[in-house]
């Protein structure tokens, strides 16, 4: 796949694309792709998190053993927090099919932030709201259980 294609994909994240056309480019460059066949193990839970992961092809299972398991397919942003913190990985992904991945490392995304303060304050406005949101279906789900 060419630049054009791997911007093309990183665009259609949601998270991403609050990037910038500029970001997303210098993020296809430096992202590695790679090729996984069924079964492969894409992370274990308790492995360190150094990057997060675009599905360009196939689909991956992840599971935290604990809640219901989420099936990641194309254009699906596996290990997002791990792009912006030092963190263990919470999960194990497998792929079901063979599959391709950007791999796009921390430190990668770290400086393209570094560049585009316009972008990071976008991603960071996008990670405020989701929070917010969290902290309030909190509070509603907490005042359902107490009645």
């Amino acid at each position: 796949m060419s630049i054009e294609d791997d911007v093309a994909l990183l665009e259609r994240v949601p998270t991403l694309k609050l990037l910038g056309a500029a970001s997303l480019r210098m993020l296809a460059i430096g992202s590695e792709l790679r090729n996984y066949g069924h079964g492969d193990v894409l992370f274990n839970a308790g492995d360190d998190a150094d990057a997060g992961f675009v599905v360009q092809r196939g689909s991956f299972r992840i599971d935290d053993g604990i809640s219901a398991e989420i099936i990641a397919g194309p254009a699906t942003l596996i290990g997002e927090l791990a792009l912006v913190v030092v963190m263990k990985r919470p999960s194990t992904a497998v792929a079901l099919d063979n599959s391709t991945v950007l791999r796009i490392p921390r430190s990668l995304f770290a400086r393209v932030l570094e560049s585009d303060p316009a972008a990071a304050r976008r991603l960071r406005d996008e990670f405020a709201t989701r929070t917010s949101q969290i902290a309030s279906d909190i509070l509603m789900a907490g005042a359902k259980l107490s009645t």
